[in-house]
């Protein structure tokens, strides 16, 4: 959407707000999504990081689920948390293979056992019960 010089004098007002994509740039302001395209556009238009610049952020609420995600996610909080409870998701699912491969007999004893060969460990011996049960 192409201005006339008459339209841009009269944009420069703050009264004027641009709330609309069209009055962004059109077509293109609909295809622009993230942070830096739209820091790109507005170094473009010669307008730094002045009065055009709210202009061009979506507001919060305006912001897609995947957009507020990832912009959740990147923050130092958000990662510190993520890494901890994945700590503490895999130091639950290795005692849990350790209390399995307490219950399952082998020779030696001791033996070291990766997780596949407990399963499938555990799998033959469910099956073995099962047999002397029915027996």
């Amino acid at each position: 959407m192409m201005l006339s010089p008459d339209q841009a004098a009269d944009s420069d007002h703050p009264s004027s707000a641009h709330s609309d994509p069209e009055s962004l740039g059109g077509a293109d302001a609909k295809v622009l999504g993230s942070v830096s395209d739209l820091e790109q556009v507005e170094e473009a238009e010669g307008e730094g990081k002045g009065g055009g610049r709210a202009a061009l952020y979506p507001h919060p609420q305006q912001l897609s689920r995947e957009e507020k995600r990832r912009r959740r996610r990147a923050t130092a909080k958000y990662r510190s948390a993520h890494a901890t409870r994945e700590r503490i998701r895999v130091e639950a699912f290795n005692l849990a293979f350790a209390e399995l491969r307490k219950l399952l007999p082998t020779l030696p004893p001791d033996k070291k056992l990766s997780k596949i060969e407990i399963l499938r460990l555990a799998i033959c011996y469910i099956s073995y019960l099962n047999h002397v049960l029915d027996v």
